[in-house]
């Protein structure tokens, strides 16, 4: 009597399976293509090609590519990366030692609370986030006046304040990114680990930190993700005064320097878009890295 390997049924299962979750992924395929490919292409076109003004014949040329590589615009680039990394990093060590105390706490209300705090405040900014930064810590805000920050020689309205504004909102983002994962460490490692005569320092260097390396570098490139992409905030607190790619793309699009900069600022928005696909290109298998420990 012939006989069926479990493995080869669960062969033929997966075999099967697999054309109907094709099937039922192709809406959001669909979705996915038109949301984000159609624009995709559009840039990319733009960022690749140029019209001819007088016959509008359009033709291909690298030149908007590598206009965007050179000059301010490159300065741009470097000052967003730059921005985005401090502030990544910044707010990287600081979510993940609240989120350890929140974690840790035995207050569940303490603990509820904190974690909505975190969920409210990473989605503010904007204008709303600058104006209360202005009226707050700027040249004429209540605590500049009260503890005379300008002697000490605080200005908003540069590259450190606009890190402290970013901060702001990255810090409750990596709470929420790191507070699971962290939840995610069994107290028996720990027991364990004390058992074996292990000193507090020595279970988080070979157990806890190679555990969530995964999840902390995965919250590093999304706080740098988010941080290279913020654009509102900016522009309404330094405008033009600290070089970011996001406010040469907006000054490009609307002419406020040179007009007909326009497949420049979409060759800017080409460079953004491959920067940000290395992001999620590093940050995706991280990820899943991380829930394969932490199950």
């Amino acid at each position: 009597m012939p006989t069926t390997l479990p493995g080869a049924a669960g062969g033929t299962r997966r075999r099967q399976r697999g054309p109907r979750t094709w099937l039922a992924a192709l809406p959001l395929l669909a979705f996915t293509g038109l949301c984000f490919g159609i624009p995709l292409g559009a840039i990319a076109f733009g960022a690749v090609t140029r019209t001819d003004p007088e016959n509008g014949a359009t033709r291909l040329t690298g030149e908007h590519l590598a206009r965007s590589l050179q000059g301010p615009y490159l300065g741009s680039l470097i000052g967003s990366v730059q921005l985005s990394a401090l502030t990544a990093l910044i707010g990287g060590a600081l979510g993940v030692l609240i989120a350890q105390a929140v974690v840790t706490s035995r207050s569940q209300a303490l603990r509820s609370a904190a974690l909505t705090a975190s969920g409210v405040l990473a989605n503010f900014g904007g204008v709303p986030l600058a104006f209360a930064f202005i009226a707050t810590v700027g040249i004429s805000g209540v605590v500049t006046q009260l503890a005379d920050l300008g002697s000490l020689g605080w200005n908003l309205y540069s590259f450190t304040g606009l890190a402290v504004v970013y901060l702001y909102f990255l810090i409750p983002l990596m709470v929420l990114v790191i507070a699971p994962a962290l939840e995610g460490l069994r107290p028996q490692w720990r027991e364990a680990a004390q058992n074996s005569g292990a000193t507090g320092w020595q279970f988080w260097r070979h157990v806890g930190l190679p555990v969530l390396a995964p999840s902390l570098l995965g919250g590093f490139v999304l706080l740098f993700g988010t941080a290279f992409a913020a654009h509102a905030t900016a522009a309404a607190l330094v405008g033009g005064s600290v070089p970011l790619v996001t406010l040469k793309i907006a000054d490009a699009l609307s002419g406020n320097v040179l007009t007909g900069q326009e497949n420049v600022a979409l060759a800017l928005g080409l460079d953004m878009i491959l920067i940000a696909g290395l992001v999620m290109a590093v940050y995706l298998p991280l990820q899943r890295r991380s829930a394969r420990w932490l199950r």
